[in-house]
């Protein structure tokens, strides 16, 4: 569903290797390009070699132009916290030095007020046993790195690969946001079929779920954390007894990956954000029929089309004619 034009805004965030930076941020609806750069600096156009030798002051960091209508400012910091190490003012895991670490750079005062706000709620979480280090500064000139270090996960994915998991970027992510507690204190949000579902990869059985055979307009959220993820526009009776939708509401807002399980490899369905398991993405499918998404109700909240604007998804209501 395309949503209309929208204002273009920039953001910039230090978080190491600035490779590892691009993917998080690439692909969301809203983000219209993440560049890889350098900024923070005594001297103009610096190169990678310079900035490495840590004699030009740079940081490695990535530039995002984002539509905040479509994703705010706020969803941007969300990401970025979980993609470092935010008590470590020396680096970033296996890299060293000033030029990796870490710093939120604002373009205006409001930008600054909002990472403010979420780095002191990070700060309270307890998340973190050490202090937070990562300073907020202000925007300077930023320049863009040189072509071979651009969408670095794209053009070089088995180096990309080896490297975040040699550097324990993941494995620290994996630890810090996705760890026993934050299990636990889903497991207590959720009823016990949402979290089995959505945490453990089970699948309900068809025809005995909410949203099957939905006849009411609307959206689906992400029952975890509320993001929207597919419109009634797009759903049709597969003759499965699941929800079933030719497409999510937005590209990238749902990803696909293989799983391997009982000897077989199938292709799932995870909310982006929250890691959410949906269901699976069906492939085999008739001839002159499209592949689509199946996804399980208990993933999903459902929004009516007359909610959208007092739950804060009225944006989505132009699909369906701006008749919210």
């Amino acid at each position: 569903m395309k949503i209309g034009n929208h204002e273009t805004r920039l953001a910039t965030f230090a978080g190491g290797c600035f490779w590892c930076m691009v993917k998080p941020f690439d692909e969301w609806p809203g983000i219209e390009s993440v560049v890889a750069g350098y900024t923070g600096g005594h001297t103009e156009n610096p190169t990678y070699a310079e900035v490495g030798s840590e004699t030009t002051g740079h940081y490695e960091a990535v530039q995002i132009a984002y539509q905040p209508a479509i994703f705010p400012y706020e969803r941007l910091l969300d990401i970025y916290w979980q993609q470092i190490d935010p008590t470590d003012d020396g680096g970033q895991f296996q890299d060293r030095g000033h030029s990796y670490r870490t710093a939120i750079f604002v373009h205006d005062e409001q930008q600054r007020a909002q990472a403010e706000a979420s780095k002191l709620e990070l700060r309270k979480s307890g998340r973190f046993k050490r202090p937070i280090v990562t300073e907020i500064l202000n925007a300077g000139t930023f320049y863009p790195a040189e072509d071979e270090h651009q969408d670095y996960y794209k053009t070089h994915r088995r180096n990309y690969n080896l490297y975040v998991e040699g550097s324990g970027r993941e494995a620290f992510a994996n630890r810090s946001w996705r760890g026993e507690k934050d299990k636990a204190a889903l497991q207590r949000r959720l009823t016990e079929l949402q979290f089995k579902v959505t945490q453990l990869n089970e699948d309900e059985p068809a025809f005995e779920n909410e949203y099957w055979n939905n006849a009411h307009e609307g959206i689906y959220a992400d029952v975890v954390n509320g993001d929207a993820l597919f419109s009634t526009i797009d759903q049709f009776n597969s003759g499965t007894g699941w929800p079933s939708f030719s497409k999510p509401i937005e590209e990238g807002i749902v990803r696909k990956e293989a799983e391997f399980s009982g000897g077989q490899v199938r292709t799932i369905l995870r909310a982006r954000l929250s890691g959410s398991y949906l269901g699976p993405f069906i492939q085999d499918v008739p001839s002159g029929t499209m592949p689509y998404y199946r996804v399980n109700s208990a993933s999903l909240r459902f929004i009516p089309l007359e909610r959208l604007d007092a739950e804060g998804y009225g944006r989505f209501a132009q699909g369906f004619g701006g008749k919210a």
